[in-house]
């Protein structure tokens, strides 16, 4: 049976107090409807039909690259009437998810489950038990199956003694919401078309409505303001800690930590606190992440240990290798194993063979560098002209002085030795030594070199 994801993302938002639309409101560095998106495509979801409204323009723009049927919601007259707006695009046949783009962290075995109870009967939902139901609408039960969906407001005393509550997450026929939701009537205090509603029609026709259960609660809350967004978030980083410590890893404090991507972990990961990561990362076994660390889109492989305060883009780090404190790899930085990287050392598209160190004050940009060379603190490759990069490529076993500038393009073969404060704008040959003691020359009306215009 097909699936179609159904996805109310019209809302205003008003209480975000946010020029941004409350569903691109950010949760782990993603927005809120995104979180939705990427669950619905984890459900191999045939067709994703989104309801925009406010902000439209700005949602399917951030949305652009996903495949995604927008259907406009002009006037905000309910969630019945959002529903309404998609049976022109909405197969006849198949089963439909319906969900809410500020309704985050519903996780896939959830839906997935509410799949298979609700293509039994043709209409399931999910429901969850709290223990201050007050404000939700309460779901009736006789002899165990839901009869009705009374609103707080509307419940006799006994009824507002219920705590299973209605949670507005559904899966219905296609079939059935093509009957049903065209009988919705707006005949109520509020003026709009409740896809509450469709329950009491399925009642009506003599139909079971099945049921479920959340594991976690928070994979139902909805967001309204910031104060809710941010009891959120931390939620949903304690699971995602207590997931990790679950497959090994030991966290200083779970609490301080956060996960805005994905990441996968050998044995025995050590991570100390506030410790962010981004994208999708790699830790091998016995890795060990100082306090106050940001990795994103990087691997680091078994036994290296990364020093407090040390931030990862795009980086590959082989085993055993020593980096940090305050040490900064930048995409294209991949680093062999037992590799040192120390205090203050930038690597931005560089490659560093064999426990090869560069531990103190560093810039190396654009560069090859061979196992088993030392590069000396101050050391900068000057790889930028003004208007283009240029490599440097430095062999094995290389000693580079303190304080040298390598001039790109320039080339230091195996062995050689730069002496300290250096200005090396030459080849240096294999085994030999070089250093630079010039005075200082000065040209008038030097004219730098321009971009080549494409």
């Amino acid at each position: 049976m097909s699936t179609t994801v159904i996805i109310l993302a019209a809302g205003k938002g008003t209480r975000m107090r946010s020029q941004l639309p409350k569903v691109l409101q950010p949760l782990a560095c993603r927005p809120l409807l995104g979180h939705v998106i990427q669950t619905a495509k984890k459900i191999h979801a045939e067709n994703i039909i989104t309801i925009y409204g406010h902000g439209g323009d700005h949602v399917k723009q951030t949305f652009a690259q996903e495949k995604i049927q927008w259907v406009e919601q002009a006037e905000q007259l309910g969630t019945g009437h959002a529903v309404q707006m998609t049976l022109p695009v909405l197969p006849k046949d198949g089963i439909s998810l319906i969900l809410y783009g500020d309704v985050p962290l519903v996780r896939q075995t959830t839906l997935e489950q509410l799949v298979e109870v609700s293509s039994k009967t043709g209409i399931g939902m999910i429901t969850l038990h709290v223990d201050n139901p007050t404000g939700y609408g309460r779901i009736v039960r006789q002899e165990g199956k839901i009869q009705a969906i009374v609103e707080h407001k509307d419940a006799t005393e006994a009824q507002r003694q219920i705590q299973e509550i209605n949670t507005g997450i559904y899966c219905v026929s296609n079939a059935k919401l093509h009957e049903w939701l065209p009988k919705l009537s707006n005949e109520n205090a509020q003026g709009e078309y409740y896809l509450t509603d469709i329950v009491a029609m399925a009642v009506a026709d003599g139909l079971e409505i099945a049921s479920i259960q959340p594991e976690l609660a928070f994979e139902v809350e909805g967001v309204n303001d910031r104060l809710q967004l941010a009891a959120l978030e931390r939620e949903f980083q304690q699971q995602q800690a207590k997931e990790l410590m679950q497959q090994g890893v030991t966290f200083a404090d779970p609490a301080r930590f956060d996960l805005r991507g994905s990441v996968k972990v050998g044995h025995d990961v050590r991570i100390d606190v506030n410790v962010i990561i981004e994208g999708d990362c790699e830790l091998g076994d016995f890795v060990e992440i100082g306090a106050g660390c940001i990795l994103k889109n990087t691997k680091i492989a078994a036994g290296t240990k990364v020093q407090a305060y040390s931030i990862f883009d795009g980086a590959v780090v082989g085993e055993n290798a020593q980096i940090g404190p305050f040490a900064r790899l930048r995409p294209g930085a991949k680093l062999a194993n037992e590799v040192h990287i120390g205090n203050f050392v930038e690597v931005k598209n560089t490659t560093i063979g064999l426990g090869s160190k560069a531990n103190h004050f560093t810039y190396l940009g654009d560069a090859e560098i061979g196992a088993e060379s030392n590069i000396g603190a101050g050391t900068i490759t000057c790889n930028y002209d003004g208007a283009n990069k240029h490599k440097t490529t430095i062999g094995d076993a290389v000693f580079i002085g303190s304080n040298s500038s390598l001039v790109a393009p320039v080339t230091i073969g195996s062995g050689a030795t730069v002496g300290a404060g250096s200005v090396i704008t030459k080849d240096v040959a294999e085994q030999s030594l070089s250093f630079e003691r010039a005075q200082q020359i000065s040209k008038a009306n030097y004219q730098r070199p321009q971009k080549v215009k494409k």
